[in-house]
């Protein structure tokens, strides 16, 4: 025990920029969903984004193999050489895009990838506009950085896609970024290429910079074609800082491994945020993503294909309970149904399902809309049968409303 002088315990004060930064909603449902499961209770939880897959052997053993010749030292702050030549090689074949591996970043996951750009970008009082429903994250990173997140709701009638008109009037002198994701989390849809190219034609004439997170670029299904909106000519290629990872498509969340490719000046400046924050991301780890990207690739497609079933079942499944909408999603793991029609809020709606029928979703509160919740369908289907005919039977419960 210390010894000494004694006195009142001390008055701690957080730093200002953690004021208004809202916790993450996710963490919280799937933390209570833990506590009923440690009681005994059999939770239906959709709340987690992560695939319900392992990561793929061949991933493991690069990993292992790296460990046991000692690749446990610092790597260089950008990630190492032969993961970045190795990332822009994917980035050239498979989406058009001509990088060289001084314009990469590796990063610790996607996250951090959005994270340091960010904070490399944006100064005090600079706007960045994100489309909503958005990813969770995107607002709190801006404000973190003193930015101004400026929300662009896209409705549910247009599949909640943003306009080329909306996005040019909400362009300000202060805009200096625009966030996009396709697919997206989480509501699963996507841009279809001639309207990203409608997109970008604004960002090109209005001269700001676009951030691509395409964490979910493997994981589509149906006729969609996905496009890196930065391959669509040179003049947004130069505009454009993409954003992927190795989380979602290979299984790989508690690796903690994404990337950033861009102009080499932005690039370099996430290279000194990370450089003073992460320093490197573990090295070893590196040599599992290097496998990843250069090595079988079936895993990815059966782990696609039974997302792709599923997707199926819970849409469907969704579509068929009176009074709930729910857009068809064009890829990722998501569904986003609207319950407006139930009168309640999507934080109570949440709060009521769990307790009630023991079924864990994501109140859309949480993505920038209080009319609905998001379903992660990266679980099985007897799970996805079972939560959605509990699902049904709550919402049957409630009195539904006219929402026309």
């Amino acid at each position: 025990m210390a010894s000494g002088v004694r006195g009142a315990p001390p008055q701690i004060h957080l730093a200002e920029r953690l004021n208004g930064i809202a916790p993450s909603m996710t963490l919280a449902i799937s933390a209570r969903s833990r506590a009923l499961r440690a009681q005994g209770v059999d939770v239906c939880g959709f709340g987690a984004g992560e695939p319900d897959f392992d990561t793929p052997e061949h991933i493991k053993q690069a990993a292992i193999a790296a460990l046991q010749r000692g690749e446990t030292k610092y790597a260089t702050v950008a990630g190492i050489e032969k993961l970045r030549v190795a990332i822009a090689k994917k980035l050239a074949t498979e989406n058009g895009l001509s990088y060289e591996p001084g314009q990469i970043q590796v990063s610790g996951g996607a996250k951090q990838a959005l994270y340091n750009v960010i904070m490399a970008l944006v100064n005090p009082g600079d706007e960045v506009i994100i489309p909503a429903p958005y990813w969770l994250s995107y607002p709190e990173m801006v404000r973190l950085a003193g930015g101004k997140p400026v929300i662009l709701n896209a409705s549910e009638a247009n599949r909640f896609k943003i306009t080329p008109d909306e996005l040019d009037r909400a362009i300000t002198r202060r805009t200096r970024l625009v966030i996009l994701a396709s697919p997206s989390n989480p509501t699963g849809v996507m841009y279809a290429p001639d309207e990203l190219a409608a997109l970008a034609r604004v960002i090109v004439e209005r001269d700001v910079l676009v951030i691509s997170d395409e964490i979910y670029e493997k994981l589509v299904y149906g006729d969609v074609v996905q496009r890196s909106i930065g391959s669509l000519g040179d003049d947004i290629f130069a505009r454009t800082i993409t954003v992927n990872g190795f989380s979602k498509a290979y299984a790989m969340t508690g690796w903690r491994l994404g990337y950033a490719a861009g102009p080499r000046a932005i690039i370099e400046g996430a290279n000194v945020v990370q450089s003073h924050s992460l320093s490197n991301v573990t090295t070893f780890a590196q040599y599992g993503a290097l496998a990843a990207l250069e090595g079988d690739q079936g895993p990815v497609e059966v782990m696609r294909q039974a997302f792709a079933e599923r997707r199926e079942v819970i849409h469907r499944g969704l579509r068929s309970i009176p009074g709930i909408t729910c857009v068809r999603p064009d890829g990722a793991f998501y569904v986003f149904p609207s319950i407006a029609s139930t009168g309640l809020g999507s934080i109570a709606f949440c709060e009521r399902l769990l307790e009630e029928e023991h079924v864990a979703v994501v109140p859309g509160q949480s993505f920038g809309s209080d009319e609905h919740v998001r379903f992660s369908y990266a679980t099985d289907l007897a799970t996805i049968e079972k939560g959605i005919e509990r699902f049904a039977r709550f919402v049957k419960r409630l009195p539904i409303h006219s929402t026309i």
